[in-house]
């Protein structure tokens, strides 16, 4: 029976630190699904996309030693979702005012107008 020995790290190697910027992402995804049928979530949802891709840039750059991958793929779909929400609003919106204004009568004119 055979172990495989795991590397030690070099001493000189930084210590992996969480990314303050991914609970951020993470919080204004939040904040765009729960704000997103108000229409007001695209605002935060936009903020968390754009400082998504600003923290995956990062944390690519980190190698390896700035974490929260995941805090970010989480804030990234519930931008998505808070911009989807958003967008499905807009378009009830739309065909329930366009169902108002197609309800509306016209003029009553008399009978013997042309």
């Amino acid at each position: 029976m055979t172990t495989q020995a795991v590397p030690a790290r070099h001493p000189l190697d930084p210590e992996p630190a969480p990314s303050t910027k991914a609970r951020a992402v993470f919080a204004l995804g939040l904040v765009a699904l729960l704000t997103g049928p108000l229409i007001g979530g695209v605002i935060p949802a936009t903020v968390a996309l754009l400082l998504a891709r600003q923290t995956t840039r990062e944390a690519f750059a980190a190698g390896g030693y700035l974490t929260g991958g995941r805090w970010i793929r989480r804030g990234r779909k519930l931008a998505w979702a808070g911009l989807v929400l958003a967008l499905a609003t807009l378009v009830v919106a739309g065909i329930a005012g366009l169902l108002h204004l197609a309800a509306v009568p016209g003029p009553d004119f008399a009978p013997g107008t042309d």
